[in-house]
């Protein structure tokens, strides 16, 4: 099997959104933030703000090219890994947030169910689904 071809401008992207994951989250001290590495408070926009949607574009973006080397879309193997790699990535997030507070006397009111990751996962599987059913013209009309 030959390597698959990589898309510069994707792992460019890729690249400079992971960057500015790294940047926004270890900040240096959080007592002297830069002003643009914080979250907006309720309106406005700024740089730290578009990391998210950044790299959910870069997932549907490579979903697209990713998905070439399936011979029979629509397949049962490839709903099976579409649904294993949606719930391991759902219950990565889970004990990602859970794990430094588990204790014995935790309060499981306090615990979010959907983080960051848990988000990704279901946009993930419900794109995958989309990318495979629908044509390019309904995947632009629907996203």
């Amino acid at each position: 099997m030959s390597k698959p071809r990589r898309i510069l401008s994707i792992d460019i992207f890729r690249g400079i959104t992971i960057a500015m994951m790294i940047i926004v989250n270890n900040p240096g001290s959080w007592s002297y933030v830069y002003a643009p590495l914080r979250h907006a408070k309720w309106h406005g926009c700024t740089p730290t703000d578009l990391i998210f949607p950044f790299f959910l574009f870069i997932v549907g973006t490579s979903m697209r090219f990713a998905f070439v080397r399936w011979h029979s879309f629509a397949s049962n193997e490839f709903y099976k890994h579409v649904f294993i790699r949606t719930i391991s990535i759902f219950i990565a997030g889970s004990l990602i947030h859970a794990f430094p507070f588990i204790q014995q006397d935790w309060d499981w009111g306090n615990y979010r169910i959907m983080g960051v990751l848990q988000r990704i996962a279901l946009a993930y599987g419900i794109a995958a689904i989309m990318v495979i059913h629908l044509d390019l013209k309904k995947i632009f009309i629907s996203g």
